[in-house]
């Protein structure tokens, strides 16, 4: 399959999660989103209700982060926020997986908080008339390859949509061999990318190695670089 344009485009979750980001810089990526044809803007839970505003009608979706960047808050808290950011617009959720309870290895915990997560965004937007997309983060830096795989099939278990490698505030980027081994662990949960990707090269090598989304804060960058390579 030849990657065009537009397909990359429709691949990447252009991401504005740093806190110093104003509601001006999402008026701008709103515009940016719409202009190049972006599949998702992806946003802290404040400012989600605005973005919502500023892309209806676009195609483009709305992510909201969720127990962003650590992941420990408590369930209820998570599916609190979760169900309010799909009330006000969010089609898609990208939460973080509680690291210190899966560091303590209390994966019966860690699968619960997944899965209370995923089935209450999925249920809001059921009751809304929209499909609920539910990506968990499982922050790689802090795992081994054992961990990352076992955390993979946790999330996959527990009925996320996506295994999403990085928050991007960890001690560390995705790679390639983290893909690797989310690819080969999970069998139908899909692989989200996310974490120090700025070209196009970069975003073609975790492409080809499984990843079907592309977290990325240089969504203009990757678009720029971009050639029809076979993939």
């Amino acid at each position: 399959m030849i990657l065009t344009r537009e397909k990359l485009a429709s691949m990447i979750d252009y991401a504005l999660v740093k806190p110093s980001y104003t509601m001006a810089d999402i008026e701008e990526a709103t515009r940016k989103v719409r202009e190049n044809r972006i599949g998702v803007l992806c946003v802290l839970p404040a400012m989600v209700s605005y973005t919502s505003e500023l892309l209806r009608g676009s195609g483009a979706k709305v992510c909201s982060v969720v127990s962003f960047p650590f992941g420990a808050s408590s369930t209820r808290s998570k599916v609190f926020e979760a169900e309010q950011a799909v009330e006000e617009g969010a089609s898609e959720v990208d939460m973080v997986m509680n690291i210190p309870l899966f560091k303590s290895r209390l994966y019966d915990r860690v699968k619960s908080d997944i899965s209370a997560v995923v089935k209450a965004a999925k249920r809001r937007g059921l009751d809304l008339g929209r499909d609920v997309i539910v990506k968990v983060i499982i922050e790689t830096g802090y795992l081994t390859a054992e961990e990352i795989a076992l955390a993979s099939r946790m999330v996959e278990e527990a009925g996320g949509d996506y295994v999403k490698t990085c928050t991007g505030f960890g001690p560390r980027g995705a790679t390639v061999e983290d893909v690797e081994i989310m690819k080969r662990a999970v069998k139908k949960a899909k692989i989200k990318a996310a974490g120090g990707i700025s070209t196009f090269e970069k975003a073609l090598d975790f492409i080809r190695a499984g990843a079907t989304r592309i977290g990325t804060s240089h969504a203009l960058e990757i678009l720029r670089g971009w050639r029809p390579v076979e993939v």
